[in-house]
């Protein structure tokens, strides 16, 4: 291994954990509705459990309502009663064939809470990447121990790993900064 291929597995690996951490602020709730929201919900199927877009279709009927169709007649009833019953504090009601999905609007409090939720998300994906950080350090000081590389090359690798650590570290704070207005917005 040399210590290109270090400092590329380290930035492959900060890149998947800031799209994590992406796809988990999608997660949280703003008040306003996208069909991303209810892909963790899980729908009892012929005796297992599978996400919901596997048993049905999720549109936007407008900006605070989402519309899910199940695809066979018989599965309506159990999708809404897996919405209602997630953590998302959800309360759909059933029209038919399709089951409407409101947006609750956010109290003042609920949006603190929420903001407490990204921060813990935000901390999580900074300390991997610092860990990433950490085990890179420490495989490129395995290769000047074997010596594999000089220690200028070590070194200089060192500081680039920095460089990277703290771009995607401000990357981090960037989107924390983001979903935090998004979710203080009214």
């Amino acid at each position: 291994m040399s210590i290109a291929d270090v400092k590329k597995t380290a930035e492959h690996k900060m890149q998947r954990s800031l799209e994590a951490l992406k796809t988990d602020l999608a997660k949280v709730r703003t008040g306003r509705a996208h069909t991303g929201l209810l892909d963790h919900v899980q729908v009892e199927y012929y005796g297992s459990l599978v996400p919901i877009n596997s048993v049905a279709n999720v549109t936007l009927l407008d900006a605070r309502t989402l519309g899910v169709q199940a695809w066979e007649k018989g599965m309506a009833a159990k999708v809404e009663k897996a919405i209602r019953d997630s953590d998302l504090g959800l309360n759909p009601a059933a029209q038919g064939d399709l089951i409407r999905v409101p947006m609750p609007a956010l109290t003042e409090e609920r949006r603190r809470d929420l903001i407490k939720v990204v921060k813990v998300e935000a901390e999580g994906a900074k300390v991997a990447v610092r860990n990433l950080r950490r085990d890179a350090i420490a495989t490129m000081k395995d290769l000047l121990k074997n010596k594999e590389c000089s220690e200028d090359d070590e070194h200089r690798a060192q500081d680039e790993i920095q460089k990277l650590t703290d771009r995607y570290v401000a990357e981090i704070d960037k989107q924390l900064s983001h979903k935090e207005t998004e979710l203080m917005a009214i």
